[in-house]
């Protein structure tokens, strides 16, 4: 019964902040209409974001680690494994402005895709060309403007664990650009939304922040080395928060 209570209250206040941060997203894209990039309702997207997972008493979310001194000033490329559908939630603890790249799909959703658009994240329609370089084209002009990108570089949820190889899209951007790498290690949101389950799940989350790769003066000769260093340090990082969580799993099975 409290499962049931617990997911029904998740669900409704969910949709209950989407219903009331649409008007608020919609004022802020038209008071900042003529911004160069929309920082203003990206900030206000992941307010949402940090708004709905406070209120759940289901998910604890947690980041860890340092962003880069510079990050406020200077636009990153950030990456981050990918297995779930609450990762964007848990991601938005993350303390900058980024403008975030996803299927298409995702914002014909009611309510929720509604608010990725007037965000002003950006969507790609995957292996249908003109989309993809739209899509390049927005990437290119928040990185030359100051605006950090996330993009989960895997290109769909991992559903038999581990990191997927990582595709090239988000290192070649970085290298043609100058932008830095940041790698981010997500672990624990599986359980939030289980694939085929009827409710959210319980679960603690964590998001670590792990060390930039700086890419000025490569070339895409380069970039192979870079995406394969940056899966590799997600890949580390994710076996530490999963060992971490086993942990801390234990010790509240045995009363600790």
């Amino acid at each position: 019964m409290r499962k049931a209570i617990e997911g029904t209250y998740t669900y409704l206040e969910i949709a209950a902040c989407a219903v009331a941060f649409l008007p608020i997203l919609s004022a802020v894209r038209i008071a900042h209409r003529n911004d160069d990039v929309p920082r203003a309702a990206g900030w206000w997207m992941r307010k949402y974001g940090r708004t709905t997972s406070a209120l759940t008493p289901l998910w604890n979310f947690e980041v860890q680690g340092a962003a880069p001194a510079d990050i406020k000033t200077r636009a990153y490329v950030v990456v981050s494994n990918h297995m779930s559908n609450a990762d964007p939630f848990l991601l938005s603890w993350l303390p900058w402005d980024m403008q975030w790249v996803g299927k298409e799909e995702l914002f014909r959703l009611p309510l929720f895709g509604w608010l990725m658009q007037l965000a002003g994240d950006i969507s790609v329609r995957r292996g249908e060309g003109e989309s993809v370089r739209a899509m390049l084209a927005r990437c290119r002009h928040a990185l030359n403007h100051g605006m950090s990108l996330m993009i989960f570089p895997e290109g769909s949820r991992t559903h038999e664990g581990g990191v997927r190889a990582f595709k090239d899209t988000a290192f070649q951007l970085a290298i043609e650009e100058g932008a830095p790498v940041l790698p981010i290690a997500v672990a624990g949101t599986r359980p939030c939304m289980p694939k085929g389950a009827r409710w959210f799940g319980r679960a603690h989350a964590i998001a670590r922040v792990l060390e930039p790769i700086e890419t000025r003066g490569m070339t895409l000769d380069d970039m192979p080395r870079v995406r394969d260093l940056a899966r590799d340090r997600v890949t580390a990082g994710v076996k530490g928060l999963v060992a971490e969580l086993a942990l801390e799993a234990g010790g509240a099975a045995n009363g600790g």
